[in-house]
């Protein structure tokens, strides 16, 4: 089977399904990452909160970690917008890495880059046959994230944590909670299936 896990920034995507990315490539799936931005940034005075260099350098480790094709997005953060320009690359993706099942933002997130990528995402996979939304952060939105698809992450923890400790800058500058925080929600998820950790997802489509 052929993934594509798609996130607007360096980490979203091994936050969001990073474990379940890792049960695929033990099942010897193949694994495409789509990172969209250029992932640097500044604050709104002005400091560099992310450089976008080490975040590439970042998400080619987490990729080789799990054996997976990076595919690295050239739009500045802050600035994706649902148009031809980013549908169109997706399109392009999916067809010629011939997709099976796509994970991508949840399209109620409040961070402008993910939503906007959510909805891209749809649009373009919309002949897909399984399509999966992830959450990335814990910011609260007006809309229910609706966990109704839970995948069994217990053998594959150890890796997500590697995964995200691939994003050193993010790790300092949040002191280690993305990994607290997301430990915590893959247990809470794990307690409604019955395992140890798990990911939780609002399922779009999921034909067999």
């Amino acid at each position: 089977m052929n993934i594509l896990a798609v996130g607007a920034h360096g980490d979203d995507i091994e936050l969001g399904c990073g474990g379940s990315l890792a049960k695929h490539a033990a099942q010897g799936d193949k694994i495409f990452i789509y990172m969209a931005t250029t992932s640097g940034g500044i604050n709104p005075f002005g400091a560099e909160i992310r450089n976008s260099k080490e975040s590439l350098i970042d998400a080619k480790k987490a990729a080789d970690i799990l054996g997976a094709q990076l595919i690295n997005g050239s739009f500045p953060v802050n600035q994706l917008n649902f148009d031809d320009a980013l549908n169109s690359e997706l399109i392009k993706i999916i067809s010629e890495k011939k997709i099976d099942l796509m994970y991508t933002h949840w399209s109620g997130d409040v961070h402008h880059d993910h939503r906007m990528l959510a909805r891209a995402s749809l649009h373009a996979g919309r002949h897909l046959n399984k399509i999966l939304m992830y959450q990335s952060n814990w910011y609260r939105s007006d809309e229910v994230f609706l966990e109704n698809f839970y995948v069994d992450i217990s053998d594959t923890w150890g890796i997500k944590e590697k995964l995200l400790q691939c994003y050193e800058s993010e790790m300092k500058r949040t002191n280690g909670a993305w990994i607290t925080y997301n430990k915590n929600r893959a247990e809470n998820y794990g307690f409604v299936i019955g395992v140890k950790y798990a990911e939780a997802f609002q399922c779009v489509k999921w034909s067999i």
